[in-house]
């Protein structure tokens, strides 16, 4: 699971292979909290983050979107994904 950006103490990394939803997500990591997040809406898939790191990460999320697919995708085809750039 790369690491594909971090800003702000958080951290966004892509899963492709996980059973439980296999739909284009990405997991944002601050401290003890973990997400995952679909890529087309930014609906929730599961756990949860504070307010604030939850607020960063889908506007971070919201500039960088067609990225986060092509990493996706990249990785789908077993290749080494991209980094993207941070929240400034």
């Amino acid at each position: 699971m790369p690491t594909i950006s971090k800003f702000y103490g958080i951290s966004i990394s892509i899963r492709v292979r996980e059973g439980n939803h296999n739909r284009p997500h990405f997991h944002a990591r601050y401290g003890e909290f973990e997400v995952s997040i679909a890529m087309n809406n930014f609906e929730i898939l599961g756990g949860r983050l504070p307010r604030r790191a939850l607020e960063l990460t889908l506007i971070w999320a919201a500039l960088h979107q067609a990225e986060l697919f092509s990493a996706w995708q990249a990785l789908r085809d077993e290749r080494v994904p991209a980094k993207i750039a941070p929240l400034d």
